[in-house]
């Protein structure tokens, strides 16, 4: 297949070009040469013929959202119309990456693909509004959410706990906002396998099982061998611009009923990441 990766330059987009080039014809499309909120990049796209377009582009700054709304809107709405519009263009399947972020966090188990959306911030407000016209626009689709990426090189949350741990001797991570952390390369690959089926529809792609984002760090830092105590603290002890859903937990429902499509435990996945990063 001709597949465009939008936000190719990304973490993601970079785990994708690695997972599919062997089998596919890749076309990335890095920030810095495809715009994705430009108009032109409509008929840019549509002319290039791709048969998949899997759209990574996004602003994931979650409290910059909350303070640029606007931009926020512009970008994961507006761009995202954009590139629905080329899919339809040249008949490709788009794969919307969405997030966790559309739900409130009220449910007291992990959210299901089926579960009403009612996000509670700008960024999963913006994330929403391209869900809708990635089902409004286009008939072959994927709508993927997923939920607190990391992989090597990413600057995500393992590598701010311990560069917080190589400058303190104590952490305090906050332990009543709960997620579903989830590997990049593992994404990529069930990505991959994904499209494959041509079966459309919403899926919650995540690595199994779910924590807070306490236990997460108190996992990394016992894996990456750098003992620190750690303070469970309140999200209303911690101060940041955006609100994030109390429970952002995902289940990986529909892959794996219906494709058998499953993401491994969280905390196996966590390991490999230290292992491959040696």
């Amino acid at each position: 297949m001709k597949i465009a990766i939008t936000g190719s330059d990304g973490q993601l987009g970079r785990a994708l070009q690695r997972v599919l080039e062997n089998h596919h014809t890749v076309l990335p499309l890095p920030h810095h040469a495809f715009e994705i909120a430009d108009p032109a990049n409509i008929t840019r796209l549509a002319e290039m013929k791709p048969e998949v377009v899997i759209h990574c582009a996004a602003m994931t700054n979650v409290d910059g959202a909350a303070r640029d709304p606007m931009t926020a809107f512009r970008i994961n709405a507006f761009g995202t119309q954009n590139v629905a519009l080329a899919c339809q263009r040249c008949n490709a399947a788009l794969v919307y990456i969405s997030t966790n972020e559309v739900f409130d966090g009220t449910k007291q188990a992990p959210y299901l693909e089926h579960d009403a959306p009612n996000p509670i911030n700008t960024y999963g407000k913006s994330k929403l509004a391209g869900e809708w016209y990635t089902q409004h626009l286009l008939e072959k689709f994927y709508i993927v959410r997923t939920a607190w990426l990391y992989g090597k090189g990413g600057g995500k949350f393992p590598d701010k706990i311990l560069e917080l741990a190589a400058r303190q001797t104590a952490l305090s991570v906050v332990r009543d906002e709960i997620g579903s952390p989830t590997y990049v390369p593992d994404l990529a690959n069930a990505l991959a396998q994904l499209i494959a089926t041509e079966q459309y529809g919403i899926y919650h792609l995540v690595n199994a099982g779910s924590c807070s984002r306490y236990e997460w760090a108190v996992e990394i830092l016992r894996l990456a061998n750098v003992p620190r105590p750690v303070k469970p603290i309140t999200l209303a002890e911690y101060s940041r611009a955006s609100t994030p859903p109390r429970n952002g937990a995902l289940e990986n429902f529909a892959a794996a009923a219906m494709l058998n499509l499953q993401l491994r435990p969280w905390r196996e996945a966590l390991t490999a990441y230290f292992t491959e990063s040696l």
